[in-house]
């Protein structure tokens, strides 16, 4: 007996009908089975198959990652510069099968800390450079990390020229290391504490800020990538519709305060400039505002720690006026009393003000408040780096001028009480510019007109408001009636 099979000319020997029939269905399933496997390729859209290769590739390559544990030296992709550079690991963290690592790039401020996927990060080989500089399509730079100096979505490197500028107008602080062993210590304390930044964004008014530091926010509002803060009354939510919620039922449109000052001219002097208020606002009257505002702060002030003990300050809102309210700016914060003189314990510009001269006329500020008060007056002590250098402008540029301008004999308690500028910071600003002499057990001033020019020349230009003492209505805390 002899068959002949269908599917070709293959004849099949004589032999167990039932053998050669089960040899011939099988033959046909698998027939079967490779005609429906080809048909369903056929239909499955093209970038389906690609995004299946693309996953598949991704899982292969997701395996190869090295795991790299907290304290190691890695090199880190860094969104400001899409560059890679050395950097700590801080923290490790894995989120529906993605690891990335939250990392402090190696002589860089700590408000470039950031989370960065695994695949952007490689081993770290003492001697070797780093990976080859690879643009990242799409990565930006954080706002209000030096956008004036690294462009986001440029080619350009932090040479070190640009990190030595990017360190001067950012006031890199000084390492661990080259602090007294006391500081040291509460160094250490307050870095295991705020190791890792909590917040990234927050979105305040028009503004959607990135954040540079840790802040103590509630945990089930820390836990939150971005937070949503209402520009009047600095209340936080988590979610942009409570926002929207709240700003139809919130009617503040000021900070709850009295209103101590209004420059109608803006910053330099134009039609197109938004007025300017400052008022003032007691801790311990407004305890929830002054708290909410200590929480912001803190998110772009490294070593703020003032919170929840706001009663003892009053706070001075800076606030750019428009149709809709009064918009906060940045901020000082003064003791009510102080032993040691001081009238400024805390300053923030908002990073989105910043560069603006708003720094210096809060600065400006706090000293027509000592004036007012018949008393010298200086910054808390100790100063950040961001803090000295601030002051050290706002001192440097006054007390130049005042030498520019007056002829005569001038003694370091002239220049303190013509400006209120306490007489050790008098004496360490002119040390600093040459400009002072220890003879005899005094210190005498040693200028010439020519000397002040060249200094004046080296001073920055930017436009800054000026302060109109004739419109600031304001009495000192001993003189209000209580």
């Amino acid at each position: 007996m002899s068959f002949m099979l269908a599917l070709g000319e293959t004849e099949i020997p004589d032999g167990d009908p039932i053998s050669i029939w089960m040899g011939t269905g099988a033959a046909l399933a698998m027939a079967l089975l490779l005609l429906l496997l080809a048909v369903a390729v056929m239909r499955r859209p093209p970038g389906v198959i690609k995004s299946t290769m693309e996953e598949k590739a991704n899982e292969d390559v997701k395996a190869d990652f090295q795991v790299f544990d907290v304290g190691m030296k890695v090199y880190a992709y860094a969104a400001f510069d899409q560059t890679y550079h050395v950097a700590d690991v801080i923290e490790r963290k894995t989120d529906g099968g993605e690891t990335s690592y939250y990392v402090h790039y190696v002589d860089y401020n700590k408000r470039l800390d950031e989370w960065v996927p695994a695949e952007k990060v490689q081993q770290y080989t003492s001697g070797v450079a780093p990976p080859s500089h690879c643009r990242s399509p799409g990565v930006v730079g954080p706002v209000g990390t030096g956008g004036e100096l690294l462009t986001p979505g440029s080619d350009r490197k932090l040479t070190r020229n640009l990190k030595r500028r990017y360190d001067e107008i950012h006031h890199v602080p000084k390492a661990v290391e080259e602090l007294n062993p006391i500081d040291q210590t509460l160094e250490k304390e307050h870095e295991e504490k705020t190791k890792v930044k909590n917040i990234q964004v927050i979105e305040m008014g028009r503004w959607e800020v990135d954040t540079w530091y840790y802040s103590p926010y509630p945990d089930e509002y820390a836990r939150e990538s971005k937070l949503y803060i209402c520009q009047f009354c600095l209340k936080y939510m988590k979610k942009k519709k409570t926002l929207l919620r709240h700003r139809a039922k919130c009617t503040l449109r000021h900070p709850p305060g009295d209103e101590i000052y209004r420059h109608q001219k803006g910053v330099c002097g134009t039609a197109q400039e938004r007025p300017l208020s400052i008022f003032e606002v007691d801790g311990k009257k407004n305890k929830v505002y002054c708290q909410n505002l200590c929480l912001i702060a803190k998110l772009f002030l490294d070593h703020k720690t003032l919170y929840y003990d706001v009663d003892p300050f009053l706070f001075y809102i800076l606030t750019e006026y428009d149709e809709q309210g009064y918009h906060i700016v940045g901020y000082f914060s003064k003791e009510k009393h102080s032993s040691e003189d001081y009238n400024l314990a805390c300053i923030l510009t908002l990073p989105p003000y910043q560069r603006k001269g708003y720094g210096r006329f809060l600065i400006a500020f706090s000293y027509e408040l000592s004036k007012k008060e018949g008393r010298v007056g200086t910054p808390e002590r100790p100063l950040s780096d961001l803090g000295q250098v601030s002051f050290r402008s706002y001192w440097t540029r006054v007390l130049l001028d005042i030498l520019k301008e007056h002829r005569g004999n001038l003694s370091i308690k002239d220049l303190s009480t013509m400006t209120a500028i306490r007489s050790d910071d008098v004496v360490s600003t002119l040390q600093s510019l040459n400009l002072i002499k220890y003879w005899k057990g005094q210190y005498i001033i040693s200028v010439t007109p020519k000397i002040i020019e060249e200094h004046l020349k080296n001073m920055s230009s930017q436009p800054y408001p000026e302060i109109d003492p004739a419109t600031l209505h304001w009495t000192p805390l001993v003189n209000r009636k209580q």
